[in-house]
C-alpha cells in the first residue's frame, strides 16, 4: 500500500468516525465541530487521492482548515446562550479517542514527508500534518470544555490561537 493509499484510508476512517459521532451528539454546537472535522478529513482525502493518481497537485491554501477560529466562535456562542451544558462520560471518551487519532496522523504525515521525493508531495504531507495538529488542539479544547463548561472559556488561551 502506498503512502497516499494509507493516508486516504486514514482520512476516510477519520471522516466516518466524526460523522458517526455527530449522529450521537445532541448538542448542535458540538455537532458543528464534528461535521467541520469530517469535512476537513474529506478535503485531505481528495488531496491524497490526487497525489496517489499522479496528478500534479499542490496544497491549496484556500482550502486550509479554519477549525480553530470556527471553534472559538462556537464556544463564544455557547457561552452567550447561557444554556446549561451536561455531558456524559461517553462524550469525553469519544473526543479523547479522536484526539489520539489526530496525534498519530500528524506523526505519520511528518514521518512520511521525509520519505517522499517530490516537493509538492512533501509540502502536502507537512501541511496536512499541520492541519491534523490543529484538529488535535481543537479536540483538546473540547475535552477541557467538557470537563468544566462554565469556566473554560474564561480560562482558555484564545489569544494566540489564530496564529497557528
Amino acid at each position: 500500500m502506498s503512502v497516499f493509499e494509507h493516508a486516504m484510508q486514514m482520512e476516510m476512517d477519520g471522516r466516518d468516525f466524526y460523522l458517526a459521532a455527530s449522529e450521537k451528539t445532541e448538542n448542535p454546537m458540538l455537532k458543528k465541530i464534528l461535521l467541520q472535522l469530517a469535512d476537513d478529513e474529506n478535503k485531505h482525502y481528495a488531496l491524497f487521492k490526487a497525489l496517489r493518481d499522479g496528478m500534479d497537485t499542490s496544497y491549496d491554501e484556500s482550502s486550509s482548515t479554519s477549525i480553530l477560529s470556527s471553534v472559538k466562535n462556537i464556544f463564544i456562542e455557547m457561552k452567550e446562550s447561557g444554556e446549561e451544558f451536561t455531558f456524559d462520560d461517553d462524550a469525553q471518551t469519544i473526543w479523547a479517542q479522536a484526539r489520539e487519532v489526530e496525534k498519530k496522523a500528524e506523526a505519520f504525515y511528518r514521518e512520511k514527508s521525509e520519505e517522499v521525493e517530490k516537493a509538492n508531495e512533501k509540502t502536502a504531507l507537512l501541511r496536512v500534518a499541520d492541519e491534523e495538529h490543529k484538529h488535535w488542539v481543537t479536540l483538546d479544547n473540547v475535552i477541557q470544555f467538557l470537563d468544566k463548561p462554565k469556566t473554560w472559556l474564561e480560562d482558555a488561551e484564545w489569544n494566540d490561537i489564530e496564529e497557528m
